[in-house]
Order: structure tokens, then sequence, then C-alpha cells
């Protein structure tokens, strides 16, 4: 819940203008701006690589559900993509698993990209309990997914909540690494699988050369343009070491 839409929009601006049309070779950004702000963000990175994502959207098409963001609404005003399952979601507005599986649906039904968030307490974590508490969420999202062509428009954003907001502690790479193993190898066929919590332009490169961590999703971090563009720059460094 940051920005105005004059902020977002000057946000996009200098993002855009620092990419171009180009953009950067093996990476893949996308933003996620405050839905007062989607349609404009789309607008100024349309014909840029970057990808737009709403921050939520409920599980129906349509209906009395007043305050609501349906997949098609937010899809009319430019997302490609759907945050789901966040949390502070699960955590401040009671989303279940089942809520968060009707969500994943609905974006994969309307063709969008479902960005579909996991993690762990820290209680959890504390017992050694992270791989079966995480992998039991994505498999309820994702369990009866069986098309090849819609797995493919899925992307898993592991974010151990222990990890997530100002109080939070970033994770070492150790803490982490099994679980994202344990995602790789039982979901092969998802688009990307990310790292979330407290990343930042001095962790950044040691996640990203964790196995099957494909990139990382970033919030404090990339409040500022010219921090998220820092971020963008390690990227590209990663993947042309990888190369």
């Amino acid at each position: 819940m940051t920005k105005t839409l004059a902020e977002a929009r000057s946000y996009a601006q200098t993002v855009r203008q620092a990419l171009g049309d180009g953009g950067i070779p093996g990476v893949q950004p996308f933003v996620c701006p405050p839905a007062t702000a989607l349609a404009e963000v789309a607008r100024v990175f349309r014909g840029s690589p970057v990808l737009v994502g709403a921050q939520n959207a409920h599980w129906a098409d349509g209906g009395a559900w007043t305050g609501e963001l349906s997949v098609p609404q937010v899809a009319d005003a430019g997302a490609d993509l759907v945050e789901i399952g966040h949390s502070e979601r699960r955590e401040h507005f009671a989303e279940t698993d089942e809520v968060v599986r009707r969500k994943v649906d609905a974006a994969l039904r309307h063709g969008l990209i479902a960005l579909l968030c996991c993690g762990e307490p820290a209680s959890t974590f504390a017992a050694g309990r992270s791989v079966p508490h995480v992998l039991a969420q994505v498999e309820s999202a994702l369990g009866g997914v069986n098309d090849v062509e819609d797995l493919s428009r899925v992307v898993i954003a592991y974010e151990p909540v222990w990890a997530i907001g100002e109080h939070g502690r970033p994770a070492e790479p150790a803490e982490v690494a099994e679980v994202h193993a344990a995602l790789a190898d039982r979901w092969p066929g998802v688009r990307a699988v990310l790292h979330g919590g407290s990343v930042n332009r001095v962790n950044a490169p040691r996640l990203l050369e964790l196995p099957g961590v494909d990139g990382v999703f970033v919030g404090r971090a990339a409040w500022r343009a010219e921090g998220f563009l820092e971020l963008l720059d390690l990227a590209r460094r990663e993947t042309a070491e990888r190369r």
C-alpha cells in the first residue's frame, strides 16, 4: 500500500526510460503497483519487457462482491499477472488454502500468470517443518492444475513469513536451500520459482546462486525506482555468469 498515482507513474517512467524497449537479456522484470495505479503503470510499460501485476484479485468473474476486483477487471486494466496468497492476506484477511486455489484457477482460466506466494511461519521453521508446510500450501493451490500450458503460467514465490516486512529477518541461503530444492523437484514445469522476504542488493546475489532459485521477489528494496534498477543489474550479472 505505497505510492499515489503520480508517484507510481514517475516510478514506471524512470524504469521504462532506463530499460528501453529491449530490456535485459535473460531477465524478466515485473512490478505490482496498487490497484489505483494499475492501468496507468500498464500504459507506461506497454510495449516494454516489464510485466505488470495486480496485488490481488477475486476468484469470481463478477457479482455481488463489493470492494473486490475480478481477474477480468485487472486484465482489462493491463495486468499480465496476479499476485495470490501473500502471507499478509493469509494472516490479515483470513485467506485459506481453498481461497488461494480458487484465485489461482481464476487467473489461469483468464490467461494471466498466477504469482503464487507460499511460506512458513517462524514456529514451523523452528520446528524443522518448513518443507512439508510449503509443499502442502503449493499442492493445495496447484494440485488440480494438470495442463502443461497452465502450469507454465505459474510463478511460485517462496517467502518465509519470518523474513517478510519491516521486522523480518533476512534468510540465510542455507536456511532456505532445502525448500527451494523441494519446490524445484516437485514442480519442474512452473515458469519460475522466486525467493522473497527482505531481499536486498546485499543478499540477492547469494540467493540467486541457490539451486532452484530463478529470481527474487522484492518489496522494500525496490520501492524506489533506483533500487529496483540496481537489483535488475545484479540479476543481469548473475544471468551472464550462468551463461
